[in-house]
């Protein structure tokens, strides 16, 4: 039996090495049009800003090294131009050579990734502008800023990739803006957490531009001088990075008349089969099931992909192999000092999908806050009203994010609610965590709004006619005045409830909901009888009011 595989990287190269420990027998041969079969394009970014600083770090595995440990042929430079299903084989070009190939198969694995998206003001690309998706990509920009003089650039996009590109051209001394059409950087995020690392990468000195779309680019020669936007303003730079984002390589499934799902992936069942039983696609060319909407839609990950190739490597050369699991779209990324993370729905896709939910929002530190070094971290946590059935979390902070939403993840994939996760039992000393973990935290306060002991409000709610208890301090009322507002201080309370109308609707406030909560659970025992404790507090308040 032949397997043939058209692209390498993650999900191609796993399934290949998937097929060889399953199967000893198959002939198995990659064709990649590129000219390596396997390297850490996540890492890109870190070798453009010097922190990985030996570019070979990169290449994780040759075609020698396949060829010797599991007799996996590997035809670099091979490019397949298209697919015959009725006589299983595949055509194409060498590059090398300049001459056509044809190879049959018995079972064809599609991992021809995804292509950067090249808007049309940029087409066609002037000579300093840059994508950054490939070895090739990379090196292009390495060498154009290691020739010309380089002050200043703009990256065009505030994805995942663009904040890794905007960080590493600071550390290179580049003076960064950043460009997004949207009202927000990175959309996984909810609204109020990607304003937490939009102010961070202000304070260190990178503009950042939102709700804003490029009418044209200003070239003199073949450079690009300039980008003029639909309000009339421009941004002029030396250099500009395109990561506006991606789309899926689905010409040759096209032509081949192969399904095509909603979201313009491949379509593919549980074992990666596409239409045709004899063709798999995995990675960012395909379709997967996002854990908490049901629906299929492409989920471009380095751990999905991986995981298809295994799948899809496994079914094809056995017959048989797991079906392969739900995704959550769980993700990371480090923008200067801070960490942002997601997994499963924010608010936007759960309201997109006609799904109900709540959600809390607390301020905790990455470990026991006696312990030196403790930071704070905010954590959103999404859940079903009606059994608390989690639903997805974001966090930002400087430390332990990354602990707290692989938790959340798992929880996730084992279907738990916010009860189920307070009781988790997680490891405990001072310099690792607290005894009441971050993740504890945001279940105590869901499984008490879920309780109405008390219901917690969305930070942005309208406060109008509504009895505003602020119990936070003088100094905290000056830094962020809350307008209309009975200023009662959380220790004085007790004292002073009485001059409350228990009869109204009733919201109480502090910096970050702790205090609040004491004191909506002391109004509550008093006889109120509708009592909100503000999510997230005046700290996650003001980013929405702020001018």
């Amino acid at each position: 039996m032949r397997i043939v595989i058209i692209g390498g990287v993650a999900g191609g190269a796993s399934a290949a090495a998937r097929a060889r420990r399953v199967c000893s027998e198959a002939e198995i041969v990659i064709l990649e049009k590129g000219p390596v079969i396997s390297f850490a394009n996540c890492g890109l970014p870190y070798h453009l800003g010097g922190e990985i600083s030996k570019r070979e770090k990169l290449l994780v595995a040759s075609p020698e090294l396949f060829w010797k440990r599991f007799r996996i042929g590997v035809k670099t430079l091979h490019e397949v131009l298209e697919i015959d299903r009725t006589n299983k084989r595949v055509t194409g070009i060498d590059h090398q050579s300049g001459t056509a190939f044809e190879m049959p198969y018995d079972r064809l694995i599609l991992s021809m990734g995804s292509e950067p998206i090249t808007p049309d003001s940029f087409q066609p690309m002037p000579s300093n502008a840059f994508h950054l998706w490939t070895l090739s990509d990379m090196d292009r920009i390495i060498a154009y800023v290691d020739a010309y003089p380089t002050k200043s650039a703009v990256v065009l996009g505030g994805g995942f990739v663009g904040l890794e590109v905007v960080e590493q051209l600071h550390r290179r001394g580049i003076q960064v803006s950043l460009v997004e059409r949207n009202p927000q950087v990175l959309k996984p995020l909810d609204w109020e957490l990607a304003k937490m690392i939009q102010q961070h990468m202000e304070t260190i000195g990178v503009r950042v531009l939102l709700e804003q779309k490029i009418q044209r680019v200003v070239t003199q020669t073949d450079r690009a001088q300039s980008i003029e936007f639909d309000d009339g303003t421009s941004l002029s730079a030396d250099m500009f990075i395109v990561a506006a984002g991606i789309r899926p390589r689905t010409k040759l499934a096209q032509a081949a008349k192969l399904a095509i799902g909603m979201t313009q992936g491949v379509l593919v069942n549980d074992w990666m089969q596409t239409s045709d039983p004899s063709i798999y696609a995995v990675g960012d060319v395909a379709e997967v099931v996002h854990g908490v909407t049901g629906q299929r839609m492409r989920v471009p990950l380095a751990g999905p992909a991986n995981r298809a190739g295994r799948i899809a490597g496994e079914h094809a050369a056995s017959g048989s192999a797991p079906r392969m699991g739900k995704v959550w779209g769980t993700a990371i990324v480090r923008v200067f000092d801070l960490t942002a993370a997601c997994t499963g729905c924010n608010e936007t896709s759960l309201k997109a999908s006609g799904i109900p939910f709540r959600s809390v929002i607390i301020q905790a530190a990455s470990h026991a806050s006696y312990y030196p070094g403790a930071e704070p971290m905010q954590l959103k946590l999404l859940y079903r009203p009606e059994d608390g059935k989690i639903l997805g979390a974001q966090a930002v902070g400087a430390d332990g994010v990354d602990k707290r939403i692989d938790i959340i993840a798992t929880m996730l994939h084992m279907g738990g609610t916010v009860g189920q996760l307070a009781e988790l039992d997680l490891a405990y000393a001072p310099p690792f965590g607290s005894a009441k973990d971050p993740v504890h935290m945001a279940a105590f306060a869901a499984c008490n709004d879920l309780k109405s002991l008390p219901n917690l409000l969305p930070p942005n709610s309208s406060l109008e006619n509504l009895q505003v208890v602020d119990v936070r301090t003088a100094r905290e009322r000056d830094n962020l005045p809350l307008p209309n507002a009975i200023a009662i201080e959380i220790d004085d309370l007790p004292q002073n409830w009485t001059t409350l109308d228990p009869h109204k609707e009733t919201v109480v406030v502090c910096h970050s909901g702790k205090r609040a909560h004491i004191g909506a659970c002391w109004l509550n025992g008093k006889g109120f009888q509708r009592v909100s404790n503000l999510s997230g507090g005046m700290s996650v308040r003001s980013l929405f009011t702020e001018p």
